[in-house]
């Protein structure tokens, strides 16, 4: 049985706005979108302006997909730290270049995209929504 490991990431109120960054920078689409209005959790502790937020949904891009959604006001959003995601670009190193200028684009690169020591090429940034990235190809 083969196992597969999937990102799950979690926002303070933008998650729509990131998974549509997402799709474009992977080529990808987002998917499944479900909101709290009308989830068990759109009760009276759930404020009106938070309903059309996202309680769950999916970018699918190349048979990977990275999952996400809106924490609600009473679940602190601490950030985003103590992990890295990562993308490996099967198609080569134009592509993978590509992804991680988009996935740079108003955010913060901390180790430029080049061929690192071990081989291939590698790049890490931060994005515009402070998700730290490791791009890389051979």
């Amino acid at each position: 049985m083969a196992m597969q490991l999937d990102c799950y990431l979690s926002f303070a109120g933008n998650c729509e706005e990131a998974l549509n960054f997402y799709a474009r920078c992977l080529d990808g689409k987002v998917a499944n979108i479900m909101r709290f209005e009308g989830s068990p959790m759109d009760n009276k502790d759930l404020p009106a302006n938070w309903k059309q937020k996202v309680m769950h949904a999916t970018v699918e891009a190349d048979g990977a997909q990275i999952m996400g959604s809106d924490l609600p006001p009473n679940y602190p959003h601490g950030g985003f730290s103590g992990f890295t995601v990562s993308v490996w670009m099967k198609d080569g190193v134009d592509r993978a270049r590509k992804v991680f200028e988009a996935l740079a684009a108003g955010g913060q690169v901390t180790m430029p995209f080049a061929p690192p020591f071990w081989g291939g090429h590698f790049g890490m940034l931060k994005d515009k929504f402070g998700v730290p990235w490791m791009v890389s190809c051979e």
